[in-house]
């Protein structure tokens, strides 16, 4: 399995904003979409805030892969089921990092709904 590297979890995690997309039944790329992107440790997690029935959150778990651009970042990832243990601590990341933002949009993101939609970004070679 690859791993990102330092430097990419670095400019990833520290980018306000991550593109998403995921593949198509055909091969190609879906449209991308905005989102927020938090690091734990050496892992990055995202979440759907329309829990698991957002589009691109279907997306991503009907062909488990896709693309992200963030911080000068353009990578291939496979989108992993995130450790619900983990949530706890993910929400504390996303608050920390977006605190600058209204407390009701940082709501939407730590919801039950967002943390059933949690996804792990694994980098592909």
């Amino acid at each position: 399995m690859t791993a990102w590297t330092n430097d990419e979890l670095d400019r990833i995690a520290g980018a306000d904003e991550l593109q998403i997309a995921s593949l198509r039944g055909d091969g190609d790329l879906r449209r991308a979409v905005t989102i927020w992107v938090v690091r734990l440790g050496d892992d990055l997690y995202v979440r759907a805030v329309n829990g698991r029935d957002g589009t691109w959150f279907r997306g991503a778990q009907e062909r488990g892969r896709g693309r992200v651009q963030a911080g000068g970042v353009d990578k291939g990832v496979t989108f992993a089921d995130a450790d619900p243990e983990l949530n706890d601590r993910i929400d504390a990341e996303y608050r920390a990092k977006y605190r600058h933002y209204a407390e009701s949009i940082v709501e939407t993101v730590v919801s039950q709904k967002a943390r059933a939609a949690t996804i792990r970004l694994v980098p592909r070679s």
